[in-house]
């Protein structure tokens, strides 16, 4: 019945005037993200970017995550054991290169046309296939996903992870290619997210 709801709700968004909606928010391991101080942002040195996406790209997402972060009360810290990974997945960008390594389980959130996100630290280094507790939708979204995990990369244990699905824009792109859009992407990602925004971020 809960899973039944959830996808209720992302198909409700996505008839709404939005053009991205929540398809997937799930904490893991009952992880207290609160109790966590301190964050840090995935880099290119500690993967690869997935295909599709550019630099600039990158750079304007993380900055939008960083915003939401610190909002929220974390400092950003190199050393931090709370790792935020970026997904995405852009079918037909990907559609010929599968996100999932030869041999390694599907995971589990959310997919299109059998196309996972592509992680820029691979996925499988810190995630289980025996987190099957997370929404799998498939079908609802037309073209794009853009998936954020958090994790203790020092443990290796999943703590949170959300993802955000949109159309193509006329120019064949997702819609978090330009900066609104990217902004409105990220804000949609941290809408479920159990860390509220301190008081003076708080829209009245």
């Amino acid at each position: 019945m809960k899973k039944f709801f959830g996808i209720l709700f992302a198909v409700l968004l996505l008839a709404s005037c939005s053009p991205f909606a929540l398809v997937n928010s799930e904490t893991y391991n009952d992880a207290n993200l609160a109790q966590y101080k301190t964050f840090r942002i995935v880099s290119p040195a500690d993967g690869d970017l997935p295909p599709g996406m550019e630099m600039v790209t990158y750079y304007n997402i993380a900055a939008a995550i960083r915003e939401q972060m610190l909002e929220r009360g974390f400092t950003e810290d190199p050393t931090s054991p709370m790792l935020i990974n970026i997904g995405l997945t852009v079918h037909r960008e990907i559609e010929t290169q599968p996100a999932v390594p030869p041999g390694i389980p599907p995971y589990p959130g959310p997919y299109y046309n059998g196309y996972y996100p592509y992680f820029m630290y691979p996925r499988y280094n810190y995630w289980q296939n025996y987190y099957s507790n997370a929404q799998v939708i498939t079908g609802i979204y037309k073209e794009g996903v853009l998936t954020m995990d958090f994790v203790n990369i020092d443990t290796k244990v999943p703590l949170y992870s959300a993802s955000v699905a949109t159309i193509l824009n006329g120019n064949g792109q997702p819609q978090f290619r330009n900066l609104s859009g990217i902004a409105e992407a990220v804000q949609t990602l941290f809408s479920r997210f159990p860390v509220p925004l301190l008081p003076q971020y708080r829209t009245k």
